[in-house]
């Protein structure tokens, strides 16, 4: 499976993308989905700039947080602060969530996640 971040998600909704047709390409044949956080993420962006109507996210395949996934994700967020490298929660969410799930994480925002591998999480280079 490869989750779709956010960043990769707003590139996919711009139809002038280029970055966005190739991100389409690379993942075109995998299960795909996002995270339930980075669908809070897009929709709050909709909301707040009234540029597109939901439709189409709501078509998304989504992942939802679970117990498990916030175990993880706590543990996760202390574990790269302890290494000096501390981390916005909704990533450690994210990485967790890819991580239970043996997915891979497209993302555009690579220095994010990177500091999650050495846990697990698998990054799928989108460009």
């Amino acid at each position: 499976m490869i989750v779709r971040d956010s960043d990769v998600l707003i590139e996919i909704f711009d139809k002038e993308s280029a970055v966005g047709a190739e991100i389409m390409a690379k993942i075109e044949g995998y299960e795909i989905a996002t995270t339930s956080i980075n669908l809070h993420e897009i929709v709050y962006g909709f909301y707040k700039v009234r540029k597109k109507t939901l439709d189409e996210l709501l078509e998304f395949t989504s992942v939802d947080f679970t117990r498990r996934d916030a175990l993880l994700s706590a543990k996760l967020e202390v574990d790269v602060e302890k290494r000096g490298k501390p981390a916005g929660r909704f990533d450690a969410m994210i990485a967790a969530m890819c991580i239970n799930r043996d997915a891979r994480l497209a993302t555009l925002n690579n220095v994010h996640f990177e500091r999650f591998c050495d846990f697990g999480l698998k990054l799928f280079l989108a460009t």
